[in-house]
């Protein structure tokens, strides 16, 4: 049952604070003893996590040609978790990370899709540490729900700034952001800001940490970068504009990745100088394998860039999609000295753990992936072994045993099948299921055990429409099934006709209704049937932006239900304009037009307001 509204959400989590943390792991293994470390004031905490950089694309995991110094400099002042697991997306990662739980069970199993979208009954880090009386902000990258009731500032944060979607420049973000000069929101508000998206990330948190160096605060500095399009100030991509071991492409990912490096340094030099850091946990850590900073030339095998040794980049169930950087420094509690562990630890982990250095007793009344290693960590105790999950889904509902990897310490069972010891083979290149079946049987028997589990929870997230002023769906979170819809603003641009596909919704009263379909969002000022003549081509450290193809549209139609209601399109008008009376409740929402040849194109953007 969902709860109606965010007040009663929080009346629940302020009722889990007074109850002892249970968590329950379905590997049908004993749970961990906290480690927590009696500190007199309560440890501030700043989540640095990065888009797309993966484990190799650092100076001190090995990397020969990137700049990362100030990052190199912290791993050596920190704790460095070696064998340390994410999602092999980003909105499957940050959801894991938020509440404890796989990316199957809360929602987030997808980046679009209407599948990147948290469900309304979790729990998030920032709730509960925002119940423990820390002040919670988030800045840059969200990507875990676009509408009501999902938005950050829904979800525990006092304070979010944030790009829409998955990524500046996509559907869902404001029109036209290209990293430069961009308009952002504010707990939900349109800001325009000037410089580059990820300059402006650390401002607005280094704003926020300034503002609460008095009490305990919660950073949570979601970067996009280096996700694609790969822009950057062109004073980074001449870092490496002579390099010739890595591409024109890999060139401006590894600029970005620098950019960051800087921003970090101001970062730990701000905390220094403001004299909390001592007594805050900074982790720095990323969200997938590396997207962009190791490819194989296909005709001359050539390799360009570094990914430490691993097989797979982003996407992959073998390592190099998965195993990412996790640093942690916390001088006052012990973690500090620049010293590696190599248990394995995932991101699900991380709530629980900040929950135990923080000595904050917690329950949840869910199946929790993730355990509490703040013990691990302070080297008070060993890491107690399991196995862990982790998968590549990216389809309209999960499938078992999809790009499946099942792991523990030392091994790798990938899709069921293919096994893996990494300590004698970390590369993954020698299958030695043939020679342990009873290994690839117990790592499936445990698989089997924990997808009943997850896919027994496993629903979509239903956006409430009728609760703001304007509601804005747009085709990013439409629910295709064999088909990717439109996710980024280029795409929109092409003028490709887009297959109609439903929206889970869910209105909150009976009444009234006006939906507005529209080609182009309402802040470009466009008509439908309007082209765009505002493309340029793509620079040395830039990607191109595409011209805007004219459509023409005839009708439009919106069905709820057994309600069809069309009118006839004016192409010099914003949107086709459609008032209805709609019943109160969880439903299932189509809007589409149909084109001058009869074809049907399902609207890009939908604006919904309730009328009375």
């Amino acid at each position: 049952m969902y709860l109606t509204s965010v007040a009663s959400r929080k009346w629940m989590y302020s009722c889990f604070l007074s109850i002892l943390y249970i968590g329950v792991f379905t590997s049908c293994q004993d749970g961990d003893s906290s480690g927590a470390v009696s500190i007199d004031a309560k440890p501030n905490i700043i989540v640095v996590i990065t888009d797309d950089q993966g484990y190799g694309d650092l100076g001190h995991t090995g990397n020969p040609i990137i700049k990362t110094d100030a990052l190199d400099k912290f791993s050596s002042e920190a704790v460095n978790l070696t064998n340390y697991h994410v999602g092999t997306t980003c909105a499957p990662t940050r959801a894991g990370l938020l509440t404890g739980r796989n990316c199957n069970r809360n929602g987030v199993w997808h980046t679009i899709m209407g599948a990147s979208i948290l469900n309304r009954e979790e729990v998030t880090m920032a709730d509960l540490l925002q119940e423990n009386g820390y002040h919670t902000g988030m800045f840059g990258k969200w990507h875990l729900g676009d509408n009501h009731p999902f938005l950050p500032h829904e979800r525990g944060f006092d304070e979010a700034f944030y790009h829409g979607g998955g990524g500046v420049g996509q559907t869902p973000d404001y029109w036209n952001n290209d990293y430069f000069d961009d308009t952002y929101f504010k707990n939900g508000i349109p800001e325009k800001r000037s410089g580059y998206c990820t300059d402006v990330w650390f401002d607005e948190a280094i704003k926020f940490i300034e503002s609460n160096k008095e009490e305990p605060f919660f950073c949570y500095l979601s970067l996009n970068a280096p996700h694609g399009p790969y822009n950057v100030p062109e004073e980074y991509y001449n870092m490496y504009k002579d390099e010739d071991r890595i591409d024109e492409t890999q060139k401006r990912f590894y600029g970005m990745i620098t950019n960051i490096d800087d921003n970090f340094s101001r970062l730990m030099e701000k905390i220094e100088s403001l004299g909390i850091a001592e007594n805050t946990i900074v982790v720095f850590t990323t969200d997938n394998g590396t997207a962009r900073g190791y490819t194989v030339n296909k005709a001359s095998k050539e390799v360009l860039g570094y990914n430490a040794g691993m097989r797979g980049t982003k996407g992959s169930y073998y390592d190099g999609g998965h195993r990412v950087p996790f640093i942690i420094r916390w001088p006052k509690g012990g973690l500090s000295g620049g010293k590696s562990l190599d248990d394995l630890v995932a991101h699900v982990d991380v709530l629980p753990t900040f929950m135990g250095l923080t000595d904050h007793s917690f329950t949840v009344n869910k199946t929790m992936d993730g355990r509490d290693m703040s013990g691990y960590l302070l080297g008070k105790e060993s890491a107690t072994q399991r196995y862990l999950v982790t998968d590549t889904q990216r389809v309209p509902w999960p499938v078992k045993g999809k790009g499946s990897c099942v792991m523990d310490k030392s091994w790798r069972l990938i899709k069921g099948k293919e096994l893996y010891n990494i300590d004698s083979d970390p590369g993954q290149e020698v299958d030695v299921s043939a020679q342990y079946p009873d290994k690839v049987a117990e790592m499936n028997a445990f698989y089997d055990s924990w997808w009943e589990d997850v896919i027994a929870e496993t629903h979509f997230s239903v956006i409430d429409l009728g609760s703001a002023d304007i509601d804005v769906l747009t085709c990013h979170d439409a629910r295709t099934i064999d088909y990717y819809p439109p996710w980024n603003q280029q795409m929109i641009r092409t003028g490709k006709v887009m297959e109609p596909a439903p929206f889970s919704v869910n209105f909150v009263s009976t009444g009234k209704y006006r939906f507005s379909l529209r080609r182009w969002p309402a802040e470009s000022g466009l008509a439908l049937g309007a082209s765009i003549d505002d493309g340029y081509p793509a620079t040395l450290y830039t990607a191109a932006n595409t011209n805007g193809v004219a459509m023409e549209f005839q009708k439009a139609y919106v069905v709820i239900e057994d309600q069809k209601v069309e009118v006839d399109v004016d192409n010099e008008a914003g949107a086709a304009i459609i008032e209805m009376e709609v019943e109160e409740g969880q439903t299932e929402l189509l809007a589409y037009f149909q084109m001058m040849d009869g074809e049907s194109c399902n609207a890009f953007y939908v604006d919904v307001e309730r009328l009375d």
